[in-house]
């Protein structure tokens, strides 16, 4: 797991998108796992322009997002499509066809959810998967006790998310407590997965993910099985690791430097 430390959320998310064009440029058909919440807004503003300036195509790879609650329309407005198209598919002008997302209204939303998952394997898998880390350590909706081995299903949202999500949400408006979700199991066959964290409220569950046991009671622990798992946080979210020296001395500034042998040691031809 790489840890990638930025000075603030702007530069976290910069580098958040830049990595996301570069699979683009890399491979223009990529499957893209998608994630939503305020902390990706400003990833998808850096994307679209990006894809705007021409550095990257916008309209041939495929995303599938993390979820969607049970019980939403499309075109409600607290719906994840909803929020996917607000902030990148319109911008970008993917192909509705490309732009996947679980049907939160489904009659039947557990063979929706298996409906979801088979397609994510029909296509190959998932290249590169973009996530979020919630306060008490979930990604997508997988709660804490989730299995660690989870496929695309139904899952009830704690307390906490509920409370959290509520200020999205009317007044009068009830707050879903079901959701449909990606597994972690999922998650861990993407070839490449990439969390962005930023703020202070997230440096716990940030620490318990690369440092703490890997377990069920924090989910995201789960990518410390990642073959390419890449964190990138800003100082705040960072604030709790314990080995903060070393992740920086790995990567100063987030960058990634060339591996070289010190002086001295370099191989010799004979």
């Amino acid at each position: 797991m790489k840890i990638l430390i930025f000075p603030d959320a702007e530069a976290a998310a910069r580098e958040t998108a830049r990595r996301i064009v570069a699979q683009l440029v890399a491979k223009p058909d990529a499957v893209l796992g998608l994630a939503t919440g305020g902390t990706m807004e400003p990833v998808y503003a850096a994307l679209a322009a990006a894809v705007a300036r021409g550095d990257c195509d916008g309209r041939r790879f495929t995303s599938f997002n993390l979820d969607e609650y049970v019980g939403l329309a499309g075109d409600h407005p607290q719906s994840y499509r909803h929020y996917m198209n607000r902030h990148l598919f319109d911008a970008i002008g993917l192909p509705a066809a490309q732009a996947r997302l679980p049907r939160g209204d489904a009659p039947d939303p557990a063979e929706e959810a298996r409906r979801y998952e088979a397609e994510i394997a029909a296509e190959g898998g998932i290249d590169l998967q973009l996530l979020g880390i919630g306060a008490n350590g979930h990604i997508g909706f997988n709660e804490p006790t989730s299995s660690l081995a989870s496929r695309t299903r139904i899952k009830t949202l704690t307390r906490g998310t509920v409370e959290a999500n509520r200020r999205f949400f009317g007044p009068d408006e009830q707050v879903p407590s079901l959701a449909i979700t990606i597994g972690i199991g999922t998650i861990l066959e993407s070839r490449e997965a990439l969390l962005l964290a930023t703020g202070g409220a997230k440096a716990e569950a940030v620490a318990a993910m690369v440092e703490g046991p890997l377990s069920a009671a924090c989910p995201a622990s789960a990518l410390q099985m990642h073959p390419r798992a890449t964190v990138i946080c800003d100082e705040e979210a960072a604030a709790r690791l314990q080995l903060r020296d070393y992740y920086e001395t790995v990567h100063p500034g987030g960058t990634e430097p060339a591996i070289t042998a010190p002086k001295g040691l370099e191989r010799t031809r004979t």
